[in-house]
């Protein structure tokens, strides 16, 4: 049984990074997450925006995945759970006009519960009037409505600005998400042990979207370092990402994703100093298999023991590298070939989700595999939650 219980406050056209982060993450740390959208119940689809500021006067919008939900709206209590939690995006100025959504945010506020919200879900908390003589921070641009509904503005001198008053957890964008995530957990009840780890991501191009993202973050939230490095580009470049999904084809449909910040440059970067390295998946793997310097690194992590996590396509450099012979491991349904002829054990993803650990190992499928890709990863670096 879960530890603690948090409810996920959904529309149309939330930001993408601003959903999915924070409910694969709380998930992967042993609470339980509920998704809601008003009109909408269990199984069905909210579209989501990719919001990203590319040098124009505000942000671009873009479409990002569909997002499931996992529970009905009408359905729920906010009696029935411990926290709540409001992505940003454009579904937030129609949200706010819902006076449903606004009694249960009421309701949240008046039993001091935890309520974590970020960029324009500031708006909802405006109109249901819990921020009167509070201190919050949101989007720039949510300033004059928060002002006007009585809170206490904290301008977010950097779009990772967070703010703590009381019970109420406020987030300037998806950028804040590490401190956001940790707060919030922290709000709730929560510590985090073991987490003084040093961990590397191998990017590239085109990688998947969530698949970089979501670990990421998730694992900056629980107190690790973690740097991603990319081939032939330094600190502070970008990757394209994509966005991979079905939505009724023969295969997954592809999108711009968002522009990943890279943290190191991979030329400079020791190997050694790492305790784990985790490869996201995406078309990025295909051709990152190609490059010697990658497979070296990768076998280098194999050779010592290390943890290597690997979702999805990522598979593709571990077959190259020659470090699956005698593994079980799974990884997205048209990657078998690779693992087969790598000389794994190919492990069934049935359902989607699943994710497997074997020795050093873990691998997943694909990215709704998040909390149990996470999880075991987590668990070979001994970083534990508990409430």
């Amino acid at each position: 049984m879960a530890a603690k219980k948090v409810l996920l406050l959904c529309g149309d056209y939330m930001e993408d990074y601003e959903v999915m982060v924070p409910f694969q993450a709380l998930q992967a740390y042993g609470i339980s997450v509920d998704a809601v959208c008003p009109g909408k119940k269990a199984g069905d689809v909210c579209r989501t925006a990719v919001h990203q500021g590319i040098g124009h006067q505000t942000y671009s919008e873009s479409r990002g995945h569909n997002f499931a939900l996992n529970a009905s709206f009408d359905e729920i209590s906010a009696n029935g759970y411990d926290g709540l939690v409001i992505p940003g995006g454009r579904a937030p100025e129609y949200l706010a006009m819902d006076e449903k959504v606004l009694e249960l945010v009421r309701k949240f506020s008046d039993t001091k519960k935890p309520i974590a919200s970020v960029c324009h879900g500031q708006l909802i908390l405006a109109a249901a009037g819990v921020i009167q003589n509070r201190t919050c921070t949101a989007y720039p641009a949510v300033k004059p409505v928060l002002i006007a509904a009585g809170a206490k503005w904290d301008e977010p001198d950097t779009m990772a600005k967070c703010a703590v008053d009381g019970n109420l957890v406020t987030a300037a964008t998806y950028e804040s998400h590490p401190k956001f995530i940790s707060l919030f957990v922290k709000a709730l009840g929560g510590s985090v042990a073991g987490s003084d780890k040093k961990i590397l991501f191998l990017c590239g191009d085109y990688m998947e979207d969530y698949e970089v993202m979501v670990p990421f973050q998730a694992l900056q939230a629980l107190g690790c370092h973690v740097d991603a490095v990319c081939p032939d580009k330094g600190a502070g470049e970008k990757c394209p990402t994509a966005i991979h999904d079905f939505e009724g084809d023969q295969t997954y449909s592809e999108k711009p994703g968002h522009d990943f910040t890279l943290t190191a440059s991979f030329g400079s970067v020791d190997a050694s100093s790492y305790d784990a390295l985790v490869i996201p998946g995406g078309r990025a793997p295909e051709y990152l298999a190609l490059n010697d310097k990658v497979i070296s690194l990768v076998k280098g992590f194999s050779d010592k023991g290390k943890p290597i996590a690997s979702i999805c396509h990522g598979q593709q450099i571990l077959s190259a590298a020659g470090v699956l012979k005698g593994k079980k491991c799974t990884a997205y349904p048209a990657v078998k070939l690779n693992v087969v002829l790598g000389g794994g054990s190919w492990l069934e993803p049935d359902p989607i989700h699943r994710c497997f650990t074997d020795g050093n190992l873990v691998t997943g499928a694909a990215w709704p595999g998040h909390p149990e890709f996470v999880a075991q990863l987590m668990a070979l670096l001994g970083i534990k939650v508990s409430f």
